[in-house]
């Protein structure tokens, strides 16, 4: 689990109720917060407007994909590099042929499809279109998720105000009591309130995590096409690494270079 979202959506939300009861001395002033109606107009209002954006089936994949920002990747950069290297050495000591075998004890299925594709022969350039269509299809579903959550920040603070409008309109119909004044503008405030947290307590941050994990996989899917095509072009394994090497950070290339990360000439 990516323990940082987890952490963060957590902090937030405390920060907030401390705020509330830091703020008002007690914490009974919790409920001066809550207000089913302003949720129903607010959060409601909000996923509603979305949905009419989107087909039923990429609504309800846009809601699930808010679990993805805490399920950690798969692989890192340096353990597909590694895996690279040993494919490339396999090859340079059994022939591209081999890679067939060591093709089933691959689980990521984008890097087995490349070397399915060279292993059968299949002319370089083919190979790149072929793999670099599947990547801009991954980033395409990817987008659209990402954008279903944009779509949402933009919604939550709008429909705060409308909620708030809705309020005010209500309490300027009814001001013959000015005692009642204060608590009607304070409860016509509280949708305005829903709708910023909605945006940046949840959609905001879960549009950045998405679009990190999105340009994160976006660069090991490169470099797997990049390192397939120098294994199909003979390249020495070393070659490859160095190649493949820049792709990484500084602390990534450290890892690199610790024990059981050496290549084989």
């Amino acid at each position: 689990m990516d323990i940082a979202s987890l952490i963060g959506i957590i902090l937030c939300f405390g920060m907030v109720i401390f705020g509330i009861i830091s703020g008002a001395g007690n914490v009974g002033a919790l409920g001066n917060f809550v207000d089913p109606g302003s949720v129903l107009i607010t959060i409601g209002g909000s996923f509603c407007a979305v949905m009419a954006q989107y087909t039923m089936p990429e609504f309800i994949r846009g809601v699930k994909s808010f679990t993805l920002i805490f399920k950690m990747s798969e692989f890192d950069l340096p353990e597909v590099i590694h895996k690279i290297i040993d494919l490339s050495n396999i090859a340079r000591k059994e022939g591209l042929l081999a890679l067939e075998e060591a093709s089933t004890e691959l689980e990521d299925e984008f890097l087995r499809k490349g070397v399915l594709l060279i292993v059968d022969g299949t002319d370089p350039e083919l190979v790149r279109g072929i793999l670099e269509t599947e990547m801009g299809s991954i980033e395409s579903r990817h987008k659209r998720n990402i954008g279903f959550w944009n779509d949402l920040a933009g919604m939550g603070p709008a429909w705060g105000m409308i909620g708030t409008l809705i309020g005010l309109i209500n309490m300027l119909k009814d001001m013959n009591d000015p005692t009642t004044i204060g608590p009607a503008m304070s409860l016509a405030l509280i949708t305005t309130l829903y709708g910023s947290m909605l945006a940046n307590w949840i959609a905001i941050p879960v549009v950045g995590k998405l679009n990190s994990k999105n340009s994160a996989e976006m660069v090991i899917k490169e470099v797997m096409i990049e390192g397939l095509l120098s294994i199909q072009a003979g390249e020495n394994p070393r070659v490859i690494e160095e190649k493949l090497k820049s792709f990484l950070s500084p602390m990534e290339k450290e890892e690199m270079e610790e024990p059981g990360g050496e290549v084989d000439g």
